[in-house]
């Protein structure tokens, strides 16, 4: 359902030329898996998502969601995903009723069958004791509640979360999780991103530790816990980062031993 493949995207930055924000990312989601991309903030998590959800075009590399390409096809794309970033707004003006409504219309569900996917949804989210609540007086909870049932009103087989659980108390976390949970039961093809790792063990069939745009690690927990011989997933987290900044910090040292060299002998020194 979901298909990645050596995805980059690069900025340029004045200072420092070209930055990569994504290098040579792989994965893939299938349909009825719950994905979890689990990494630090800047690890290039969101970068990743806007890439298949059309909004960035990536530097290179191709990704595939549902059938379609992202850059070649991305009407189609959008018509099959839902996605829902951490900072999604709420109209003060709609009811919860409404503002989902209203999504549904701009993906032109049929008014007949928008009525009974909004009646689904709203028992399905246990929302229909705020269906008349406007939006300005909506508690945190009920925001991240109709953000999420918009983003499914269409039915779209590819669901995207970036971090929705960010700045929630715990019992309105709970309630989110196990909201997404019960998608995974229709098959949706799920990618969750997040920095907490108790929402990964919780949640995700299989995760990607990305950090500094590269994905350390990919798998199971268990299979991950066997191959690093750690069963804490943290420390196992933390592990695999200092693994990392270890092998950059020896590159950049082997780097400069060699320009040094290259600058000796440039110079007439041996």
């Amino acid at each position: 359902m979901i298909s990645v493949q050596n995805l980059s995207k690069s900025f340029a930055d004045l200072r420092r030329g070209h930055v990569f924000a994504l290098e040579n990312v792989s994965f893939e989601v299938k349909p009825g898996e719950i994905y979890g991309l689990l990494g630090p903030n800047g690890a290039g998590k969101t970068t990743c998502l806007r890439i298949l959800s059309t909004v960035l075009q990536p530097t290179s590399g191709t990704a595939v969601v549902a059938g379609y390409d992202v850059v070649k096809q991305p009407t189609q794309v959008r018509q099959n995903i839902g996605f829902m970033s951490n900072n999604t707004g709420i109209y003060d003006r709609m009811t919860a009723w409404e503002l989902v409504e209203y999504y549904g219309r701009l993906y032109g569900l049929p008014e007949d069958k928008l009525q009974a996917r909004l009646n689904e949804i709203f028992e399905l989210l246990q929302m229909n004791d705020i269906k008349d609540v406007l939006g300005s007086k909506m508690s945190t909870g009920m925001k991240q509640k109709v953000s999420i049932a918009r983003t499914i009103v269409h039915d779209p087989p590819v669901l995207i979360f970036d971090e929705p659980t960010s700045g929630l108390d715990v019992l309105v976390a709970r309630a989110v999780l196990k909201a997404i949970e019960s998608l995974k039961s229709q098959g949706k093809s799920i990618i969750f991103s997040t920095h907490i790792m108790r929402e990964v063990e919780k949640l995700c069939d299989r995760i990607a530790v990305i950090y500094k745009g590269v994905i350390l690690a990919e798998g199971t927990l268990p299979d991950l816990s066997q191959r690093y011989q750690q069963p804490d997933m943290e420390e196992l987290f933390f592990d695999l980062i200092g693994m990392h900044e270890a092998k950059l910090k020896q590159s950049f040292t082997t780097e400069g031993t060699e320009e040094h060299r290259g600058s000796q002998r440039a110079n007439g020194v041996s």
